[in-house]
């Protein structure tokens, strides 16, 4: 742990070490540090992440992106292909709690910088590995990017409609799920090291962080020999849940498939005779029965705007809710009211960033800075952490490994 705690977020006093780049480890490293981590990012000097000049940019030419990304972290340049860059790494991993990586599997043992090597010295030291396919096994060696370990993980496969080819939602989604799942490794590993002193290896992977999403598919296949297949804006086997036109061409969601739910949906839609069919009583009935219940809610929505639909399944207590963009979320009371929205300074202009759920109320997590320019925290960092004193830097500098 750092010697300084300077706030009372869960994470504070922890030092999280952040290598690799672009979405699924750095995801990871924002989360901690929003609930209080320490995170030194480790960069290329003269590059960077590459994140910071993907999609859009602000006019100094940095992505909007990178400072949700790169939020509460301090940059630090190391050239990793040097010798003496590699031993700056190191000593760094061992004034760290936390290793955060998310290269192919081996590279960091080609290096000598693998969990085995810097245990030996400091047995407390937690590893977190982010790839595409895990430390083991025969695909563990290729590398693996979000699209294709979501298809290799089973979402792709039920995503879409089965007359069409499979979708992906226009995020990186495996990515960000691996995030989540390597900070909860983390968590899990720090609560471990308190009972045993003893740090520990998180693996990873995308694609089976995508496969614990699947819910049902696995047991039922097994079971039933089941295999859940792409059903377009329905899921399988709930009844109703879909998504419907209304007259003003908005979409909305309705989710009324718990038995008095339903009857209070249908009653609304002016369809009591489907209400109150003992047909349609529970849900095994209504999965029987789906292309009827949606025929009836559509023929409903779209004789009515999308305002009038959603107020009158509010008073009726039925689960619905637009289909929202960012514009909307940005004007929405409900969005504004829980706090979504955090403006950070930029090189020149401030954006806003959204705020990392999950929420606490004793100890909440908080965006301090927007992604830093790429290393602003070199001179700082090898300073405080390894004592190295300004004529030392400089020569590092000049030579290319900082």
């Amino acid at each position: 742990m750092t010697d300084e705690v300077k706030d009372n977020r869960p994470l504070a006093g922890v030092r999280v070490l952040e290598l690799g780049q672009l979405i699924a480890g750095p995801h990871a490293g924002s989360m901690l540090a929003y609930f209080g981590a320490e995170v030194v990012k480790i960069e290329t000097p003269g590059k960077g992440d590459p994140i910071r000049h993907w999609r859009a940019l602000d006019k100094d030419g940095t992505s909007w992106w990178w400072r949700s990304v790169g939020r509460n972290k301090k940059s630090v340049t190391v050239n990793l292909k040097s010798d003496r860059g590699r031993e700056i790494v190191r000593d760094l991993m061992l004034q760290s709690d936390v290793v955060l990586e998310n290269f192919r599997p081996g590279t960091l043992e080609k290096w000598g910088l693998g969990p085995d090597e810097i245990r030996a010295q400091k047995p407390d030291v937690i590893f977190s590995r982010v790839s595409g396919y895990g430390q083991t096994g025969p695909r563990a060696h290729r590398p693996g990017y979000a699209s294709a370990c979501e298809a290799y993980g089973g979402f792709r496969y039920v995503n879409g409609y089965a007359d069409r080819p499979p979708v992906r939602p226009n995020l990186s989604l495996g990515d960000t799920l691996a995030g989540m799942h390597s900070m909860i490794g983390v968590l899990l590993a720090l609560l471990s090291r308190g009972k045993t002193g003893n740090g520990q290896v998180v693996d990873v992977s995308i694609f089976e962080s995508v496969f614990n999403t699947l819910e049902a598919v696995v047991p039922e296949y097994s079971g039933a020999g089941l295999v859940r297949e792409p059903s377009g804006s329905t899921i399988t086997g709930i009844v109703p849940t879909n998504t419907y036109k209304c007259s003003d061409d908005k979409y909305v969601v309705i989710g009324g498939n718990g038995d008095s739910i339903y009857r209070r949906l249908m009653k609304t839609a002016g369809r009591p005779d489907l209400a109150d069919d003992p047909r349609l009583s529970d849900n095994i009935g209504r999965v029987e029965h789906e292309q009827e219940i949606d025929k009836a809610i559509g023929e409903w929505t779209s004789s009515v705007t999308s305002e009038q639909v959603l107020n009158a399944l509010e008073e009726a207590e039925v689960p619905s809710g637009p289909i929202y963009s960012v514009s909307d979320m940005f004007e929405d009371e409900h969005y504004k009211a829980r706090g979504l929205f955090e403006a950070v300074p930029g090189d020149s202009e401030s954006v806003v960033v959204p705020a990392i759920h999950p929420r606490l109320t004793d100890t909440p997590g908080r965006t301090d800075s927007g992604g830093p320019a790429l290393g602003e925290h070199t001179d700082q960092i090898l300073a405080d952490l390894l004592s190295l004193d300004a004529d030392a830097i400089e020569q590092l500098r000049a030579e290319g490994v900082v």
